[in-house]
């Protein structure tokens, strides 16, 4: 049986993880998946990644760290996207794993112009596009996510569609092909996480100009967005021979 790897290129907080937890265990509770069906491989920290045929799929992480910063492990971990692309892998990046993809497919990734997007967020979908897609169509027209980020995508690959939108961000939710997906806001977020990351960077939320308090009130649980996650697995890996059971 393969296994869905969730690609760590990252960690929370420690002030949030002691109390919330991490990464992985965020995505594994959002995809429902039971333990022994999912890998943790932690590029961050040297882990090898395994040939793309070896897995059902992947869910590649967000980060502290930035794309543009073209670290070891990032570089390697962007041509093992590609070689998943290859052979038509399902592929969700979270954060900084959609920025990522973006960037190994060759879009450009850069600081998002007008500073961080921080908080709950309004999206709206793309209706050039969302509508012929499976995905897109599953989506309210607008619907709230948690985002937390400096850098995004700027510029798409070739061929790719963005499927939803911020005020901020043109490409909060991205196609690049049949069974490859991702999202700027993180859909393994709940709402007293986004509250954590905020309360976290008070201070520094203040400093450039916004209102922390302000964004704490504004949050509110976002469905939609998680129900992203299962939507994952029940279009592109529920069905294929090796998660059937999922």
């Amino acid at each position: 049986m393969k296994p869905l790897l969730i690609v760590r290129t990252g960690r929370a907080p420690d002030v949030i993880s002691a109390r919330h937890g991490d990464f992985p265990r965020w995505f594994r509770l959002g995809l429902r998946l039971p333990s022994p069906r999912v890998r943790i491989v932690d590029v961050e920290q040297g882990d090898p990644l395994p040939d793309p045929d070896e897995c059902a799929g992947a869910v590649i992480t967000g980060s502290a760290s930035m794309v543009t910063e073209r670290l070891p492990w990032s570089e390697r971990t962007a041509g093992w996207i590609r070689d998943a692309m290859d052979v038509d892998l399902p592929l969700l990046g979270v954060c900084y794993g959609h920025q990522l993809m973006s960037h190994a497919l060759g879009g450009r990734v850069d600081y998002l112009p007008g500073g961080r997007e921080m908080g709950t967020v309004g999206l709206t979908t793309a209706v050039e596009h969302a509508g012929d897609d499976v995905l897109g169509a599953s989506l309210p027209d607008r619907f709230h996510a948690h985002a937390t980020h400096e850098q995004s995508v700027l510029e798409l690959p070739a061929g790719a569609v963005a499927l939803a939108r911020s005020e901020r961000d043109p490409h909060h939710l991205v196609r690049y092909g049949r069974n490859a997906i991702s999202t700027q806001f993180h859909p393994e977020f709940s709402a007293e996480v986004m509250r954590a990351y905020i309360r976290r960077k008070h201070d520094v939320l203040r400093e450039e100009g916004h209102a922390p308090d302000e964004m704490l009130a504004a949050v509110v649980a976002t469905p939609a967005a998680t129900g992203l996650l299962r939507h994952f697995v029940r279009e592109h890996l529920h069905g294929r021979r090796d998660m059937s059971a999922a």
